[in-house]
């Protein structure tokens, strides 16, 4: 008598238990309790990190602009606005500031002995230039490529002298 074997493909499917799972059962709603308080602390953290980011921020913008904004005419000599990072702004020069640029490079210029060749032409992303017109000043920056200008500079300080 021959053995017959059964090797239908419902033999050689292993059994798996649990293959289905109740929806209706607490432990595998993807909103628990604990994960809501995780949601609603890093809600809390992220509006408080925000807001200690922009109070820095705002911060850091009224020093930058003489007296937060006042009369050109209220800057008193010896008076340092700006940033303290000397590795960024290394460049220095002197002379007194005027408006406008070169050929759309720079909005101010310092007008230095030696006539219009000696100009450095300026721009800031930090200090109010504007309020210094007219005035003998310092500057420290970061000196960039130009396509016109003989000396363009990125001002980041400012001191009245």
């Amino acid at each position: 008598m021959e053995e017959k074997t059964n090797n239908t493909p419902q033999n050689n499917i292993p059994q798996i238990d649990n293959l289905v799972h109740d929806f209706n059962d607490v432990k595998s709603h993807i909103f628990n309790p604990q994960l809501l308080v995780v949601f609603i602390v890093a809600i809390f953290l992220g509006i408080g990190s925000g807001y200690l980011l922009y109070k820095n921020e705002s911060s850091s913008e009224t020093a930058a602009t003489p007296e937060g904004g006042s009369s050109s005419s209220s800057i008193s000599k010896g008076s340092v606005f700006g940033s303290d990072d000397m590795k960024t702004f290394k460049d220095a020069v002197q002379g007194e500031l005027a408006e406008g640029g070169i050929d759309g490079e720079g909005q101010f210029h310092l007008v230095r002995p030696g006539g219009d060749s000696q100009n450095v032409y300026m721009t800031s992303s930090i200090v109010d230039l504007s309020k210094f017109v007219g005035k003998k000043i310092k500057v420290w920056g970061q000196t960039q490529k130009a396509q016109h200008a003989g000396w363009l500079m990125d001002v980041g300080k400012v001191e009245v002298l």
